[in-house]
């Protein structure tokens, strides 16, 4: 875990310091709250955990120690069984708040008030980047900003999204990042694919483009500025500008606007590729529907740790309420990790008694286990201060074959 400490940067005054940020972990990371949380949780009082989740926690710094997990769980052979981290899913979910806060707004979708967590969660089942944003923002122009900001050794190339990843912008901009997008197709009645010229046909699928001669790439305009769209994507990587502002503007700037109207038609060539490969290659449509379930499944886990409150963020502060949500991610990835060692050891144990694993089976085992969690009762603190015995991440299995099933649909988007 990265070095958790006070922002001076200096040694915690604190009477066994590691052991209170694993409390405060915990008490934020379920949203209990401190005071009700020093009511179950012996030897601390509710100022102390008050004290030290303000003091000592940060946003730079929960976001390290969350990196920090995601590349401890990495190391583990038995990740290897969920993926191996190219891809990443994006999604969020509503988090119910108190009305009378900066943040807070009436979701049309779920018709009460409160925030997004917005999660990007890898293809190994851990979240590498957590977002809290109102309800009213366009989640898709939080997709590319959680893959810039993700600092862990896991760095997907292809993230996957639901229907509101279909923007162009965002299409646009993801491919000059090289990040290949890939959401969840919905409504193909209303979807457009366009033509490369006036003049091109399809002997078996010309339907799909419309009538001839429309609905055509305007490739003069994306030669004409070319130049200033690798600019912007450049100041984008290089958090000149971040891409969250930059969709934002693109979406709501004029359409006569020469910088929209080439992200928009870049986007229109990325889309429509995309749209062929999910409609060619059902493997393809398979991976994205188990990447989409994944962050789903991540959602309602995150949210069965973080029981406090009732699931209300009482935080009005903008901070904390995205410290509320990291601190949410945090602890939820360390039970992830926990739950991979837990699954590592019974296989291991299977082995010895002569059992035959298949990778596969391996596969469809997910780490968000609840079953031997007991969330509720007198928490004890007496085994905080005893050193835990190294883990072993090896494991004897070979997870190749499930790599290679994968090989046809990559080699695809890379020709893509």
């Amino acid at each position: 875990m990265a070095p958790l400490r006070p922002p001076s940067g200096n040694e915690p005054k604190l009477t066994d310091p590691l052991g209170r940020y694993v409390i405060v972990t915990f008490v934020k990371g379920t949203n209990m709250g401190p005071y009700e949380a020093a009511r179950h949780i012996p030897g601390v009082s509710g100022h102390e955990l008050s004290y030290v989740a303000n003091k000592h926690f940060s946003i730079v710094l929960l976001n390290e120690a969350i990196a920090d997990l995601v590349n401890a769980h990495a190391r583990l052979d038995i990740s290897q069984a969920w993926g191996d981290g190219t891809a990443a899913a994006a999604d969020g979910t509503h988090m119910d708040t108190y009305l009378d806060n900066l943040l807070s707004e009436t979701s049309v979708r779920y018709g009460k008030p409160g925030g997004i967590a917005y999660h990007h969660v890898s293809d190994t089942y851990i979240a590498l980047f957590t977002h809290f944003i109102p309800c009213g923002v366009w989640e898709a122009v939080y997709i590319i900003e959680g893959l810039l900001k993700n600092t862990s050794e896991v760095q997907p190339t292809t993230v996957h999204a639901d229907t509101q990843g279909q923007s162009f912008p965002v299409f646009a901009l993801a491919h000059l990042l090289g990040f290949d997008l890939m959401p969840r197709i919905r409504n193909w009645k209303e979807l457009t694919f366009y033509r490369p010229s006036k003049t091109t046909e399809y002997v078996h699928i010309d339907a799909l483009f419309g009538e001839p001669g429309k609905h055509v790439i305007d490739w003069g305009l994306i030669e004409s500025q070319f130049r200033h769209l690798m600019r912007v994507a450049v100041s984008v990587r290089e958090g000149t500008i971040s891409s969250s502002t930059l969709l934002k503007r693109l979406r709501s700037g004029s359409r006569k606007n020469a910088t929209y109207a080439a992200f928009r038609e870049v986007g229109r060539v990325i889309r429509t590729v995309q749209l062929l490969r999910y409609l060619s290659d059902a493997p393809l449509r398979r991976r994205v529907t188990a990447a989409t379930n994944k962050v789903e499944s991540f959602n309602r886990f995150s949210q069965w740790i973080g029981f406090g409150n009732r699931g209300v963020i009482a935080d009005n502060d903008p901070i904390e309420q995205e410290k509320a949500m990291k601190f949410n991610a945090l602890l939820t990835n360390a039970v992830i990790f926990h739950n991979a060692l837990d699954i590592a050891e019974i296989v291991r144990q299977l082995l010895e008694e002569g059992w035959e694993i298949d990778p596969e089976d391996l596969a469809h085992i997910s780490p968000y286990l609840t079953e031997h969690v007991n969330r509720f009762g007198e928490y004890s603190t007496h085994e905080l201060g005893i050193q835990p015995e190294a883990y072993d991440p090896k494991l004897d299995v070979d997870f190749t074959p499930l790599r290679e099933q994968d090989l046809p649909a990559a080699g695809l988007g890379q020709a893509a």
